[in-house]
């Protein structure tokens, strides 16, 4: 799917630039697009290689987390809920450690060890379906709390913000929280309702409570607020709260006899050869984005739907942010791309930008994951996996959109 997306934005914008030189009478659009190719090219090195720093500090705290045996620990902490939410699942079987690890480590955005656990839980899912080619209710479950993100450190987000130059990279920390809630939360209920799981039992009561006392808290104290205070005062809870966590996994690591320096070390050397790695996707969609914009396509795209909103009374600030959204179902490194060509066009800091960033945050690549894990053990049915996902997908854009003019517009 995305060798198809990535020709197809070349061939539009080849067509587009067409349009323009014999009807329009533009020539000069192909030196614009030639010259785009340069500029994004330039881009897309300049931003992994000012990733670096950033990426191997946080793989390095990571490292120090890992060593420490928090990962298991959230499992362990996790492993309760999931045995109510997925009845069909034994107690005691060797999914119970594959899942909680695997959101346990999506919610400390450790992607690399996430999809790994992931497609290890699946496989494991796998042993106790009957129909081999058809998508059990655990499965689906599985995959759609996968699917809607719930990241409780978007540390990608705050190192691209940071990299491009913003003043308070951790600004959009608690709207992301919000609208990744929203998603993680709309995706379970739609799969509880199609599986008739009851949400009302204590345990899940119990967890979801905790939860959700903490949101409403949260929410209540910014909600009191004056709006001008609310985006600096999101930013000292989003930052306190962050280096509280550094704070736990070095204490952690250190009450556990880690050697912290050689973990953060090794870390941190991961992170310098991921951020290498890198700059081939990244030129790869930056390139493609790129002739977009320059033959006119996205502009024309987006006054289709500025003109929409317009018509129904909506304000349409938020409208320049709508290709990471568009993408981010479709491709994580295309919506990545897009939300640093949004970035790198209208300032890291603009309305537009950090709503895009926000975007970014709230769900995860929902056709990618689904062709990932159900491709890995052979499922040809999906069943409702798709539509509860796409659900969740709507709940957390429309989600990061509002929490975008809640906190900075």
């Amino acid at each position: 799917m995305l060798a198809h997306l990535w020709f197809a934005f070349f061939a539009v914008s080849f067509i587009s630039a067409c349009y323009q030189w014999l009807i329009n009478g533009q020539p000069e659009i192909f030196s614009a697009l030639v010259q785009s190719t340069f500029d994004m090219a330039g881009l897309s090195v300049e931003i992994a290689i000012g990733l670096i720093g950033v990426l191997a500090l946080w793989l390095g705290f990571f490292k120090i987390a890992e060593r420490a045996g928090m990962i298991k620990f959230l499992s362990r902490a996790l492993e309760p809920l999931f045995l109510k939410l997925m009845p069909d699942v034994p107690k005691g079987h060797p999914s119970h450690g594959s899942i909680t690890m695997n959101i346990a480590a999506n919610i400390l955005g450790l992607d690399n060890a996430a999809t790994p656990m992931g497609l290890k839980a699946m496989q494991d899912l796998q042993s106790l379906n009957p129909e081999k080619n058809t998508a059990s209710n655990a499965q689906i479950l599985f995959l759609v709390l996968n699917t809607s993100s719930l990241t409780l450190l978007p540390i990608t987000i705050f190192m691209y913000r940071a990299q491009q130059g913003a003043a308070d990279p951790t600004a959009v920390f608690i709207p992301i929280l919000m609208a990744t809630g929203a998603s993680t939360l709309t995706g379970l209920l739609a799969v509880a309702y199609v599986q008739k799981i009851n949400l009302l039992d204590k345990t899940i009561v119990l967890y979801f409570s905790a939860l959700a006392i903490i949101l409403a808290a949260l929410a209540s104290f910014l909600v009191s607020l004056p709006a001008d205070r609310m985006a600096a005062t999101s930013s000292l809870l989003g930052n306190f709260i962050l280096f509280s966590i550094i704070m736990l996994f070095l204490s952690a690591g250190w009450f556990k006899k880690v050697d912290v320096y050689d973990a953060f070390i090794e870390g941190a050397k991961e992170g310098f050869e991921i951020a290498i790695k890198l700059i081939p996707y990244l030129l790869a969609m930056l390139v493609a984005i790129g002739l977009l914009r320059s033959s006119g396509v996205l502009d024309t795209l987006l006054s289709a739907f500025e003109t929409i909103f317009t018509l129904f009374g909506f304000n349409t600030d938020f409208v320049q942010a709508l290709p990471t959204a568009f993408m981010k179902p479709l491709s994580g490194s295309g919506a990545r791309a897009m939300m640093l060509e949004t970035m790198n066009t209208f300032g890291v800091d603009s309305f537009a930008a950090t709503v895009s960033a926000i975007l970014q945050g709230s769900t995860e690549t929902t056709f990618y994951v689904l062709a990932v894990y159900f491709g890995s053990v052979g499922i040809k049915r999906v069943r409702h996996a798709l539509t509860c996902a796409l659900l969740a997908d709507f709940a957390g854009i429309t989600a990061a959109i509002l929490a975008g003019y809640w906190f900075f517009h």
